[in-house]
């Protein structure tokens, strides 16, 4: 039995890998393995590992981090801690694959963890740019960490080919997160209401804004303020807010969101709405807005459109639906103005989501489990 023991440390990301942990978990073959750590422990995050429990698995390890502080020394430590625990871990569980998906820091704990191990690492999500983020150099350094990948578009297979990967090694099955949207039993439009308690204006936005952690926090403090001033202004229109995860800066973005959330009717604040209540509501919302990836992976397969703010998402690749803009006033009611314009809504009917159709979970269980595991820590960096 190959044991194949999945790391996940927030919410959104146990989304996109809950298809691929079924198809592990149902294939006679396999051995699922599942260590949960980062937001999925935090109470302040809604203890959300007790979703993966109630999804039927087993969760094998809990990592706990020191996430009483969201500063970068803060974070720092926490992933030093985090590292010693998944040393641990992986010593005790000796897997024969590690699976991660994207660029968060305990990702980054766990993948220097496996590599010193010489435990052989997939990744998922490589390739990506994220220019306004510290992301960025995390994803690529577990790329080159990492023996497998797993990447979501050509463009980004490309990309982590030019890193020095060799190409046999290089999967792209599109975006595997899109198999919810095909898979799971998404709520009806009064059903979802009755979910949330709240009936939906004409008009309705789903908002989520992340700290951009290459820029100071006071702009960030800043830009979060503006924009949420503007979407005070909407009366006429629902105003969903998911809050924002734990990287540096997050507290502050949810102490803000909460005090807005407080004195304006119209905005309804969740800790998580879940994977399928988020994605039910994208059937319901006009847009995603914020500067979640979200709004450039999976709205567009909703034929919805995307307000994408500031610089967080800065470089990665992006449907027709997705409008750009700053946190600013003037460029707010632009890109709000594009978005209910008559031309926009038509070009919605027609958009095509450059992260695929879904599907891909199967194809990456399937190289999983038929890869033979000789030499597969054994890498060499190939020239071109």
């Amino acid at each position: 039995m190959r044991k194949i023991c999945i790391v996940t440390g927030s919410r959104s990301e146990y989304g996109l890998l809950y298809w691929l942990m079924k198809e592990i978990d149902q294939d006679k073959y396999l051995t699922l393995q599942t260590v949960v750590t980062g937001m999925h422990l935090s109470p302040e995050f809604g203890c959300t590992y007790q979703k993966i429990e109630k999804d039927g698995f087993v969760i094998d390890r809990k990592i706990e981090m020191l996430l009483s502080s969201d500063t970068p020394i803060g974070v720092s430590k926490s992933m030093g801690l985090a590292q010693i625990s998944f040393s641990e871990v992986f010593y005790d569980l000796n897997p024969d694959i590690v699976v991660v998906l994207g660029d968060r820091t305990e990702i980054f704990s766990a993948v220097s963890a496996a590599m010193v191990l010489n435990i052989a690492i997939a990744h998922i999500s490589g390739g990506e740019l994220t220019l306004g983020a510290i992301d960025d150099a995390i994803r690529h350094s577990i790329t080159k960490m990492s023996h497998l990948h797993f990447v979501s578009t050509e463009t980004y297979r490309k990309r982590v080919i030019q890193m020095g990967e060799a190409p046999e090694r290089v999967f792209n099955f599109g975006e595997s997160g899109l198999d919810n949207i095909y898979k799971l039993p998404l709520l009806k439009k009064p059903d979802f209401e009755e979910s949330i308690n709240w009936t939906l204006k004409d008009k309705s936005i789903l908002f989520t804004y992340h700290s951009v952690t290459l820029e100071l926090p006071d702009k960030v403090k800043n830009d979060v303020i503006c924009i949420l001033d503007f979407l005070s202004e909407l009366n006429d229109t629902s105003v969903i807010i998911t809050k924002s995860n734990s990287d540096s800066g997050g507290r502050l973005i949810n102490s803000i969101l909460k005090k807005y959330a407080s004195k304006n009717n119209h905005f309804m604040l969740f800790d998580s709405l879940g994977q399928i209540r988020y994605l039910s509501a994208l059937r319901y919302v006009d847009a995603v807005v914020g500067n979640t990836s979200s709004g450039l992976v999976e709205a567009p397969s909703f034929n919805i459109g995307s307000i994408n703010i500031g610089n967080r998402q800065l470089g990665r690749e992006r449907a027709a639906s997705v409008i750009d803009c700053m946190p600013e006033k003037s460029s707010l009611t632009e890109a709000f103005g594009k978005l209910y314009s008559d031309e926009f809504q038509s070009k919605l009917k027609n958009i095509q989501n450059p992260y695929g159709t879904g599907g891909g979970s199967a194809k990456i269980k399937n190289v999983l489990k038929d890869v033979s595991l000789n030499q597969l820590t054994f890498k060499e960096f190939v020239d071109y």
